[in-house]
């Protein structure tokens, strides 16, 4: 089987490609080093060459942590004075459109806690999952949930009112004709809800292959506003809105790699402090709300609706 692939522009560009960087995978340490080359014609960034869609799954560990991290709180009560709390400094990183509940499809879904959260306002929920354990963790909760990949998935039998995937998009080998299904998949009027890494962002300059929200290779894709708009218009979408992430996660993971890089372990050690330690949360707070304010946190959603 062949392991890599080299791809043109998804965009459809003659080969004009200049190199990026040359990055290394340092979220599980798998061997190998994979290039970022940036399409002169139109600017989009991919990683190429690329492991192909049927070497992908040997890059995601069970461990992945989109699979393992989900928490579902059954609880269908009033919000908490914390969760109040986090909404005043708008913390979510999943925002949707207000829309009157109808049907939803949360593409990687994972263990399913964005599919309760929906299905606790009143949507017809359902999910599609690459991980079986993960899709497994999600049925479980009473939810359909198909295993597999988008570019393999039967139709609906039923269009959807909101199609939403959350740092799915940039792990997708085709992007426009990803967007075409579900652009088939949507409702006349119908909205998608995106989040994905900011490549235009501050820290890409900056940290370079160091950048935690590079993940190589499993990012595929490296978008910019710019490139995402052409992108969606390409598959049939107008992008309505743009929102940055209140999340300093992208910051502090880098500055962890940088520390790795050069033996600085005592400045690790904090950092880690500042990533999961109860004493340094408001730090963390202050810090995820200066990065969004700002729109420097290298993480944005998307809202876009069928053209």
């Amino acid at each position: 089987m062949a392991w890599l692939e080299s791809v043109s522009c998804a965009l459809g560009c003659p080969p004009n490609d200049e190199e990026i960087l040359l990055g290394r995978d340092r979220l599980h340490a798998l061997p190998g080093n994979f290039r970022i080359v940036r399409c002169r014609t139109c600017g989009l960034m991919r990683t190429n060459p690329r492991p192909t869609l049927d070497a992908m799954e040997s890059y995601y560990p069970e461990d992945y942590g989109p699979y393992e991290s989900t928490k579902v709180n059954p609880s269908k009560g009033p919000p908490t004075r914390k969760k109040r709390f986090l909404k005043l400094l708008d913390t979510d990183t999943r925002k949707t459109p207000q829309l009157p509940p109808g049907r939803m499809l949360e593409i990687g879904c994972a263990s399913g806690d964005f599919l309760h959260q929906m299905a606790c306002l009143g949507w017809q929920v359902e999910g599609l999952e690459f991980s079986a354990k993960a899709a497994k963790a999600a049925r479980s909760l009473g939810y359909p949930v198909r295993t597999g990949t988008l570019e393999a998935a039967p139709d609906p039998k039923e269009p959807y009112d909101l199609i939403v995937g959350w740092h799915v998009f940039e792990h997708l080998h085709s992007p426009v004709v990803a967007l075409q299904r579900l652009h088939g998949w949507s409702k006349v009027g119908g909205w998608l809800a995106l989040s994905m890494p900011d490549a235009a962002s501050w820290e890409f300059r900056v940290f370079r292959d160091r950048w935690y929200a590079l993940q190589l290779p499993t990012h595929l894709y490296h978008y910019t506003p710019k490139t995402l708009r052409e992108v969606l218009s390409r598959g049939g979408w107008a992008l309505k809105r743009l929102f940055w992430h209140h999340n300093p996660n992208n910051l502090l993971h880098s500055l962890r790699y940088c520390c790795v890089d050069h033996g600085w372990d005592r400045a690790d050690a904090y950092l880690l402090d500042v990533v999961q330690g109860r004493r340094q949360r408001y730090l963390r707070l202050f810090l995820a709300k200066l990065l969004g304010t700002l729109r420097a946190s290298g993480r944005m959603t998307a809202w876009a609706t069928r053209i």
